[in-house]
């Protein structure tokens, strides 16, 4: 069974929010689509569920199978460990088994997994050759956790105290009770200013804030949703402002790491400042001269962010020396806290994001947050996006839950013991009103008293720290949710799904793990029933954990062992097997361990950290381990006893590696693209491109593209032309993106360019396309075109091939986005075991309703010359078995009346399109299909007003008689010429429609007189009646016709295209009596933004030419050679990035 190629895809069952899924239904589509000899997978069975993101009907539209029976699979897969009895024999399962560190929670499963003889891939392990796991939903985590602690901020906001709002007509008994406090806090002394500590102790109600209008991350449709009600809050944060009792408003977030850039990408969405953690009490004292009056009524317009790592949480014990990360990381024992001291009093909230492990110092206690409360600290909240329970904030014990997401962790101090004794005291005095003196006047002296009004409210409070599910009272909220990701199901599925599919074939065809990539066989925890040797330490640790399940280490002097120490390994602890010396040396010397901590790394360059609590009941047996233990990672070393203060050590085993594991890189992987052409479709391209790094900008690199790696592309486009000043045209306003001068038939020139970029893409004719791909084949580089695969393109097949690189053809829009939606609706009935009975495609490319607003209904956002050629190719097709062929001549005499059912509005006729039978054999449907029809489509009459145009002669391309020889005619004579009009019409008299008319049928050019109206009609809009002078450059009456349809049948600057393209499929299935039919639609209209117009085609050819740039900077595509857009690893990512871009087909089944 295992290795047979079907994969299982499991319900997840442990926790009721979760619907995550490890491959979505598009990438099981892609799977199966491309079949078993490519992919490894040639079945898919899902089990159901009505939770999951994506409806079970969605995975059997793509052709998986639903069903809760898993047995046939070879290889399940999920996102959290199933339940026991969903653990099959002889099987491959991959998930996040958390059982690597040999969790106590989780032994069970092993135990399960190993008599099952299950071969267990954990998700956790899979680690690319930079170190870093390539299957991770961090940033998800931090973006949801983020949006979740904005809406709590917003309620809790409103049971903040505003002492603004506070009547001046107070009673004795308040007044009395306010000066009492003051002098207890002059007697025990102050913190913070007033400005600080009368608008920071929120504890009663007082302030609405926009926040309040969010949600949960759940809660909304999207990621993209979220975002922009994120959006709406920051604009009406900079528009009206925030209350100046809240601000400065601080987020601190901690760390730099994934998580971290994810919840900041959605603080970055609010009106912002950075600031540098050295500068806080700058910004703290900002405004401490405005009197709390002023203050009430000032509003502040964004809101601050702080990052803070390592270096800015601890110092060196040791004053003279500076803080140095390695050796923190190596001996964290000698530095202290002081997070507390120089970062979290100017917080509102803290963003934990941070890896913490026991052995460093916490970033707050308890202790320390009760004095800072005291003191008057303004932290409202923490958003514990870790969830690092009982972790780096010592008060945060417990998880909360999606529904349930808040806590409030109420703080009792010793001054607060003394305010309710005062309390009291006085409540036993009658009360008398009187008229008090003004705020400021309470406030003079050292600004104290204000604070008195903050904390007031806490007398009421219990005097035991407690936690509260309420927002009402003192204290701070908290959430610690433990699967945040889930919240935005949909894309973190997709973002998964993008690498997981990578490995899926090899996990499912293969029976011998040996033979697996390295990072997967390094994943593998067991492989039929037995422990890799990676993990054969797993049991050891289970031995020791199993005698001592009582033992807790956070109380050493608890343990059975009279002396305990912390040892710290790392370094190849599991590729070189030290780490079972390790525990070899500690048993042997009658010692025993405990596993705290485990990381394990899989590259050649990366370590692995184990942290160990070692016990003896001897002294000397301890001293005598770690001598043993110090000769294992200095074997040169004659005296390595490590003996540190307290009971921890920490141990270098190997060489130490300078950057850790959990160093966070914000660094950005940067790609170059050069675009040569600078013409209508250019910059579409250049700004999809140049916006691939800007992730929040635009959702569709982030769902379809982007991964969990630290590192984020960041793509610089080079536009070359032959005239500089084109290209500098195309870029003007785009970051990121340059202009060079380029002849492409300069090799020179053209391998310099080429040789400094990862990815070209030409969009000059075709003809000069072959030069361009001999210099790509040449330099090892990447080239897509929007144009044909020509017979010389398709001869550099084998040399592409031989060179590694993808020369990826018709990525345009036809040829291009048809083929993708071809293939994708093709591919989805092979997959269900339908046949083709008949397939029809239709594509313009024409003016919108509203802009076709001539006698011919059609404008050229391009050269005219193209079109009218494109209208004079021959045509072949299938109908009905019978195979059809149309002569260039007579094209448009073939265009026949056509309706889209979903659109019936449109009046539309077809020509048919060159030779539609090729597509047949690539579309792999010629043996099926009995109708096989390419089509360009046009208004009604296009096609007669053209053939009439055509036998007329005006598109003939040799030079006539009129234009030679340095002769000037005008377009009035040259008209009569073509016409045969033989009697000269004086000057200034025109041709009318009449005349023209009549001449068109006496001459046999057309039988129906409408339709010479209709032609005379656009023959006078052309303006080919008109005196004026014909240009020299006009050599043909073909020059003379492109010269007036390019002046007369232009768009304007306000006027829109318009591209429709329509898919028509008849199937049959086996199982069915009926025909279905298959339809999908694309109707794009232009897109006018800050008063510029992008047609369609340039945006439905652009687009598409840039998407294949970006699927091979992202090593999206694997296949090499010359290809046309008909794989799944193409077409599948590339309509998904359109759709997203906002070009989107209609599908419909009938």
């Amino acid at each position: 069974m295992l290795g047979n190629g079907v994969v299982g895809i499991l319900s997840e069952s442990m926790n009721k929010w979760e619907r995550r899924v490890p491959l979505t239904p598009s990438h099981c589509a892609r799977l199966l689509h491309s079949g078993k000899d490519k992919t490894g997978v040639a079945r898919i069975i899902v089990q159901p569920s009505t939770k999951r993101i994506h409806h079970d009907a969605m995975y059997e539209d793509v052709g998986c199978e639903i069903s809760d029976d898993l047995s046939e699979c070879g290889l399940i897969v999920g996102i959290k460990q199933p339940k026991l009895d969903m653990i099959l024999h002889d099987r491959a399962y991959a998930f996040f088994s958390h059982t690597h560190k040999a969790q106590k929670e989780n032994l069970p499963l092993l135990e399960k997994v190993l008599v099952q003889r299950v071969s267990l891939y954990d998700y956790e392990l899979i680690v690319g050759d930079h170190g870093k796991r390539l299957l991770a939903f961090g940033k998800f985590a931090g973006r949801a956790g983020f949006i979740d602690f904005l809406g709590g901020l917003g309620q809790r906001m409103l049971h903040l105290w505003n002492p603004f709002y506070w009547s001046y007509t107070v009673d004795l008994m308040t007044f009395v009770m306010h000066f009492c406090v003051l002098l207890l806090q002059r007697m025990l002394g102050g913190c913070l200013c007033l400005q600080v500590l009368i608008t920071r102790s929120y504890l009663s109600l007082g302030y609405s804030t926009p926040f309040l209008s969010l949600g949960e991350a759940y809660m909304y449709s999207s990621l993209a949703a979220a975002k922009s009600a994120v959006i709406s809050v920051g604009e009406e944060i900079a528009t009206f402002g925030l209350p100046s009792g809240i601000c400065p408003l601080v987020f601190i977030f901690t760390g730099s790491g994934n998580v971290s850039h994810g919840a900041q990408e959605i603080f970055k969405l609010l009106p912002h400042t950075f600031v540098d953690p050295s500068r806080l009490p700058e910004l703290f004292a900002q405004g401490t001269d405005i009197s709390p009056l002023e203050k009430a009524s000032k509003r502040v317009f964004q809101v601050y962010g702080c990052v803070v790592t390592c270096q800015d949480m601890v110092e060196h014990m040791d004053s003279s020396k500076t803080f140095d990360k390695a050796d923190y990381y190596a001996h964290p024992e000698h530095y202290k806290p002081v997070f507390h001291e120089k970062i979290a009093p100017y917080a509102s909230v803290i963003v934990n994001c941070m890896y913490w492990e026991k052995r460093f110092p916490r970033l707050l206690s308890n202790q320390q947050l009760q004095d800072l409360k005291r003191k008057g600290c303004p932290l409202i909240g923490v958003a514990d996006i870790t969830c690092d329970i009982g972790g780096s904030l010592e008060f945060i014990n417990q998880t909360t839950s999606i529904d349930s997401p808040f806590l409030r962790y109420y703080i009792c101090s010793f001054l607060y013991f003394l305010k309710c004794f005062v309390c009291n005291y006085f409540l036993s005095y009658a009360s008398l009103s009187f008229s008090l003196f003004s705020l400021t006047e309470i406030g003079d002296g050292d600004d104290r008293a204000g604070s008195c009004l903050g904390v007031l409210l806490l007398l009421y409070d219990p005097l035991n720290d407690s936690y509260h599910h309420d927002m009402e009272g003192d204290g701070v909220i908290f959430s610690s949710v433990d699967i945040l990701p889930t919240q935005f199901a949909k894309e973190a599925s997709q973002h998964f799904g993008d690498v997981l599919s990578q490995f899926i074939g090899s996990l499912a065809s293969t029976t011998d793990i040996a033979k697996l990539p390295s990072h997967l066989r390094k994943a593998c925890i067991s492989h039929r029933g037995a422990l890799t040797p990676l993990f054969e330490y797993i049991p050891r640790m289970r031995k020791f954990d199993s005698e001592d399940t009582a033992e807790s280490h956070t109380n050493l002097k608890s343990s059975k062992n009279k002396f305990s120490i912390l040892v710290s390994l790392s370094g190849h602890l599991f590729d070189q097997f030290l780490i079972n010396e390790a525990l070899d040396i500690i048993e042997a010397a009658g010692g025993s361990f405990h596993l705290v901590k485990c990381q394990v790394g899989q590259s050649a360059t990366a370590m692995s950290y184990s942290e160990l609590e070692v016990g003896a009941q001897d002294r000397e047996v301890l001293n005598q381990i770690i001598d043993s233990l110090t000769s294992l990672a200095n074997p040169d070393e004659s005296n390595g006893i490590l003996i540190k203060e307290g009971n921890k050590i920490s141990l270098k085993v190997g060489k130490v590696q300078q950057n850790d594991m959990n160093k966070g890189n914000d660094l950005k992987r940067k790609a170059v693209v050069l675009i040569i052409g600078a013409g209508r479709v250019c910059r579409p391209a250049v700004e999809l491109l140049t916006s691939a790094g800007n992730t929040s900008s635009h959702e569709w690199y982030k769902a379809c593209l982007d991964t969990d790696f630290e590192e984020q592309t960041v793509v610089e486009v080079v536009v070359a032309s032959l005239y500089l000043k084109d290209a500098e045209e195309i870029i003007d306003g785009i970051p990121n993106a340059s202009a060079v001068q380029l002849d492409v038939m300069d090799g020179e020139s053209l391998c310099k360019y080429i040789s400094q970029v990862d990815v070209v893409v030409s969009l000059i004719p075709a003809s000069c396309h072959i030069t361009i791909a001999n210099a790509c084949i040449k330099l090892k580089k990447h080239l897509v075109t929007a144009s044909y695969v020509d017979d010389s393109m398709s001869f550099l097949h084998g040399e592409a091939k031989a060179a590694d690189i993808t020369i990826l053809g018709e990525m345009g829009l036809d040829p291009g986005i048809d083929h993708m939606m071809a293939m994708k609706m093709i591919n989805n009935v092979h997959v269900r075991k339908g046949r083709i009975k008949s397939f029809t495609s239709y594509c313009g490319g024409l003016p919108s309703p509203a802009a076709a607003n001539n006698p011919l209904a059609y404008k050229f956002s391009w050269s005219p010359a193209g079109a009218i050629r494109s209208g004079r190719n021959p045509a072949t097709y299938k109908y009905h078995g019978e195979i059809l062929h149309v002569d260039g001549e007579k094209l448009y005499d073939s265009a026949f009346r056509f309706r889209i059912p979903n659109l019936p509005a449109f009046a539309l006729e077809c020509l048919p399109n060159r030779n539609s039978l090729v597509y047949g054999k690539l579309y792999g449907i010629e043996d099926e299909a009995s109708t096989i029809f390419r089509g360009t489509l046009r208004y009604e009459g296009f096609g007669e007003i053209m053939g009439t145009l055509a036998s007329i002669g005006l598109f003939n391309s040799e030079s006539h008689p009129v234009l030679r020889h340095g002769q000037r005619s005008s377009y009035k004579k040259f008209l009569c010429e073509m016409l045969n009009i033989v009697r000269e019409i004086p000057d200034g008299i025109l041709l009318g429609e009449k005349h023209i008319s009549e001449r068109i049928v006496a001459l046999g050019h057309c039988k129906e007189q409408g339709t010479a109206v209709r032609t005379a009609k656009t023959i006078i809009y052309l303006g080919l009646h008109e005196q004026t002078e014909i240009p020299v450059s006009c050599q043909s009456a073909f020059d003379v016709t492109c010269y007036r349809m390019e002046k007369r049948l232009a768009y304007s600057s306000t006027e829109q295209d318009m591209v429709l393209l329509h898919h028509e499929m008849e199937v049959k299935f086996p199982d069915k009596q009926v025909t279905e039919n298959h339809r999908g639609t694309l109707l794009e209209f232009g897109r006018t933004e800050d008063g510029k117009t992008t047609t369609a085609m340039a945006l439905t050819v652009g687009i598409p030419v840039a998407i294949g740039a970006l699927l091979l900077l992202e090593n999206k595509i694997n296949t090499r050679g010359v290809l046309r857009p008909f794989e799944p690893e193409v077409y599948i990512p590339a309509l998904d990035i359109l759709q997203a871009y906002g070009i989107k087909v209609m599908e419909k089944v009938e």
